[in-house]
């Protein structure tokens, strides 16, 4: 018997988190991701009982067992800037509170972006921001540090950069990965063959460990390959072909992974429903392992 694979969409959660749940099944999501919370601003009010009540109630009803879960995109942990870095590590550690009340276990932030002080440096911040906001956590989220496309002054657009911030981290049980390909093609490695997509995969394999990957963002890329310019597509209207996304697709390392869209679209959710169902289609067509 076939299992069905893990994927979905970015879902809204207006009109209360316990929302998404319905929103997401209309659009045949198995695996969804969400904000907590406003992603443009720092906090919100935290959540009440009866919202976390429906959240639980809508999550045990639901076919659906894979979120993930998106923080906002303040949130700088290597900035230059000392007072934005203290913010927010103050904003990482709330989020993971809305986390721990949803029940809710993978959490994908962006490291950071070093306005400034250089990547070294920043790298060296993150992993001590991280330490300090885990250190204050109940230790049953996971941080999923997501690879950056190094567009401007941000930081992580490579392997090597994701591998040294975990590495600094005391606490590196509770810090994984999160692969978008977008940034992946964009940060430079070659998402435009299949042959690209295999040697891309075994990097990741080797430099950080397939078992760390929590979560992939499946976004076709506006900009060519090493351009670092983040700018996500609608699957085959960009520079990844639709077979290197069958490849992910039938990669049996990747199956117990959720594989979340983020493309951008003005009728998100029309166009959500026909990719994944496209992705769906596309197990079983190939014999990529």
């Amino acid at each position: 018997m076939m299992i069905e694979p893990l994927v979905g969409s970015h879902i809204s959660i207006a009109g209360g988190v316990h929302t998404a749940f319905a929103r997401a099944e209309s659009i045949g999501c198995t695996a969804f991701q969400i904000f907590t919370k406003s992603n443009r601003q720092w906090f919100e009010k935290k959540l009440s009982d009866e919202n976390i009540e429906q959240f639980k109630h809508a999550a045990a009803v639901s076919a659906i067992t894979s979120v993930v879960v998106h923080t906002g995109y303040l949130i700088n942990l290597g900035s230059g800037k000392m007072e934005t870095a203290e913010l927010s590590a103050r904003a990482l550690l709330d989020e993971i509170r809305r986390c721990e009340l949803l029940g809710l276990t993978d959490l994908v932030v962006h490291p950071g972006s070093h306005v400034g002080i250089g990547e070294e440096s920043s790298i060296k911040q993150i992993a001590c921001n991280l330490d300090k906001v885990l250190e204050q956590s109940e230790g049953r989220v996971t941080i999923a540090l997501e690879l950056m496309a190094g567009q401007g002054t941000s930081v992580a657009s490579s392997f090597e950069q994701l591998h040294k911030i975990r590495s600094l981290c005391s606490n590196k049980k509770l810090i994984a990965y999160c692969l978008d390909t977008c940034h992946a093609c964009a940060a430079g490695y070659d998402m435009t063959t299949e042959d690209g997509y295999k040697k891309m995969i075994k990097s990741f394999d080797d430099v950080l460990g397939l078992e760390h990957l929590r979560v992939i963002h499946m976004n076709d890329s506006k900009g060519k390959v090493g351009s670092r310019v983040d700018r996500h597509a609608a699957l085959g209207t960009g520079v990844i072909p639709l077979d290197v996304f069958a490849c992910i697709m039938n990669d049996r390392r990747l199956s117990h992974v959720p594989k979340i869209l983020e493309t951008p679209s003005d009728a998100a959710m029309k166009l959500w429903a026909c990719e994944i169902k496209l992705l769906k289609t596309m197990v079983g067509v190939t014999s990529h392992t």
